[in-house]
């Protein structure tokens, strides 16, 4: 095996190849990304780089000295195309083609968008160009509509508020951050946000976006009413980036369809949001679009693309901070699972809980409680029995003060 490459060049591409790296491997290595600008963090995007106390330049994730000491053809600027497999190429979209003798694709996810996105003050966040465009716009002081009450909505939506503007919320489901944590901890961010001044149209599905003279003036809701806006943020989601896939013979489901060690076909790995693969810890099959999840699975792909053959299986970790709390999670949380508060109390501000499914204890949940989130977090990792756990006097909130 002489040649590796990696398509895709933000957290996940860059650890694949300083993975490779690390275990000595010393072939040629080749590093694409669709981005002109060396690796940078997401994350940020929707916080500091948003508000605008962080530059740019912050957000980049390894300097120009550290890019030289991997010692990799780095194509910046470039987009996959087209992926032979049979014939081991990676087609780029300016003609040219990569042969490879091992690949990791950790191309990421594209944002969603709505029929009339090309107005102007409409924006999407993805990339630190979106940023930074987003953070001009929003000097102007413009009225905004954040369409989407997920984690990035929430975020824009906070940002937005912190910097005074004028902010409403809209979202289809009948709370914020509902599909990852359900309808108590939603009605919580629903609070935290109104407590802050944002308008919440929870319920009420987007009809379209209203525009005249191909700027953005308003959203049409289905209840009739059109909240007002000089920017939209639309924050729907998004989709794994696989259109360069299509017909290359790999499964596409929901993103690259891997088996448990990240291998999607021979010496083929994927890792990051782009990936899908069955994690026995939970028995299930997951795609997530987690900072920590980008890193600890292109550690695992590079791993086993290099011999190691060991299940990727690990307790996701996810968080998000808004105004000055910071919501910490492991595990993961069914819609159907149980949910009990184990430390503190939510009108205080500061409380944990754990979630129960199938008899197991799956995830736990810190709002401003990072210590006790932390302590928790074995329950996930050792499958704890609910039933024992709900029964145990040792996990009551007076012992864990």
């Amino acid at each position: 095996m002489n040649r590796i490459v990696i398509v895709g060049a933000s957290a996940a591409g860059l650890t694949a190849a300083e993975t490779i790296r690390r275990r000595g491997w010393d072939g040629h290595l080749t590093l694409i990304g669709e981005e002109h600008r060396p690796p940078y963090d997401r994350p940020p995007l929707s916080k500091q780089i948003l508000t605008g106390d962080w530059g740019p330049e912050h957000a980049t994730l390894r300097s120009r000295p550290d890019l030289a000491r991997l010692r990799a053809d780095l194509r910046l600027g470039q987009r996959a195309a087209a992926l032979d497999v049979p014939g081991r190429r990676v087609h780029l979209g300016g003609g040219e083609s990569i042969g490879f003798d091992a690949l990791v694709i950790a191309t990421g996810v594209a944002p969603r968008r709505l029929p009339e996105s090309d107005l102007a003050g409409v924006h999407v966040l993805r990339t630190l160009d979106d940023a930074i465009a987003l953070r001009a716009a929003l000097r102007a002081g413009p009225r905004v509509v954040v369409v989407g009450a997920g984690f990035l909505g929430t975020e824009v939506a906070a940002a937005a508020r912190a910097m005074g503007l004028e902010v409403t919320v809209v979202e289809p489901e009948p709370v914020p951050v509902r599909r990852p944590f359900g309808d108590r901890i939603g009605a919580l961010v629903a609070e935290l946000h109104r407590d802050r001044g944002t308008r919440l149209r929870c319920g009420v599905p987007v009809r379209r976006l209203r525009g005249a003279g191909g700027r953005v003036t308003g959203v049409d809701l289905s209840d009739g009413t059109t909240p007002p806006a000089d920017i939209v943020v639309l924050a729907l989601g998004a989709a794994p980036a696989t259109d360069w896939l299509e017909g290359s013979g790999l499964r596409l489901e929901d993103g690259v369809e891997c088996d448990a060690y990240c291998r999607a076909a021979p010496r083929i790995y994927a890792a990051g949001d782009v990936a899908s693969w069955p994690n026995a810890h939970f028995g299930t099959r997951m795609r997530l679009e987690h900072r920590m999840n980008a890193t600890e699975q292109a550690m695992a792909a590079a791993g086993n693309l290099l011999g190691d053959a060991t299940p990727f299986d690990p307790v996701p970790y996810f968080w998000t901070n808004q105004y000055d709390i910071r919501i910490q999670a492991y595990g993961i949380f069914p819609p159907d699972a149980e949910m009990q508060i184990v430390y503190g109390d939510p009108s205080d501000g500061h409380f944990a809980a754990a979630y129960g499914h199938h008899g197991r204890v799956v995830g736990v949940l810190g709002w401003n409680a990072t210590r006790r989130v932390g302590t928790l977090r074995r329950l996930v990792v050792e499958r704890a029995s609910w039933a024992a756990f709900a029964a145990t006097p040792a996990l009551s909130p007076a012992t864990l003060n």
